[in-house]
């Protein structure tokens, strides 16, 4: 092989080399957008970082928040919402962007309250199997503004909740919590 032939098929070689790291490149450029994407505006994984929603979901557990369904329709009493803090939570310190698990208790218009260890919604007791134990603190029955929500943890007095901050603005609700993914052995819908 004369030396042109030689340089031809060094040049030809390298150009495949440089074409491959080029689709390399970018799929791993559109991967990573996608997945931003994703988690901007579809679904997230997020971390439970308290006991505040025990049995339900435990210290350390993760979690898929889904994003979508609330901009078609309001939550519902029994979601598990993930949350960015409420004003009366920043100024107690905590930041803007640490995000809250609770469990949706009343929505707009329905009438929250606790006595004998019971919650009740427009009056009548929630049947509530998810709960650790019996709320053991009395709670004056208060209606729930629009656009707002009355959330508490599932682990009733463990948990800061509405009882002790106020309601939850809608446009603080980051998702609602769908599916566990760790630890394995409990994996499933939530």
């Amino acid at each position: 092989m004369n030396p042109q032939e030689s340089d031809t098929k060094q040049a030809s070689h390298q150009s495949k080399t440089w074409r491959g790291w080029q689709e390399n490149l970018t799929l791993i450029a559109i991967a990573l957008c996608l997945a931003l994407l994703i988690r901007t505006f579809i679904a997230e994984p997020r971390y439970i970082p308290s006991e505040s929603m025990v049995p339900t979901l435990y210290e350390g557990d993760r979690l898929v928040v889904e994003k979508v369904s609330y901009h078609f329709q309001p939550p519902t009493t029994g979601d598990i919402v993930v949350f960015q803090p409420p004003t009366e939570l920043q100024r107690r310190g905590y930041p803007k962007d640490q995000a809250f698990i609770k469990r949706v208790i009343g929505t707009p218009g329905e009438v929250v309250s606790v006595a004998n260890g019971r919650v009740y919604l427009n009056g009548q007791p929630l049947l509530e199997d998810y709960i650790a134990e019996p709320p053991n603190q009395p709670f004056l029955p208060v209606k729930v503004p629009e656009n707002q929500f009355f959330v508490m943890g599932d682990n009733r007095n463990n948990s800061n909740d509405s009882r002790y901050w106020g309601f939850l603005p809608k446009e603080n609700i980051i998702g609602r919590a769908v599916f566990r993914f760790w630890p394995l052995e409990r994996v499933g819908t939530i």
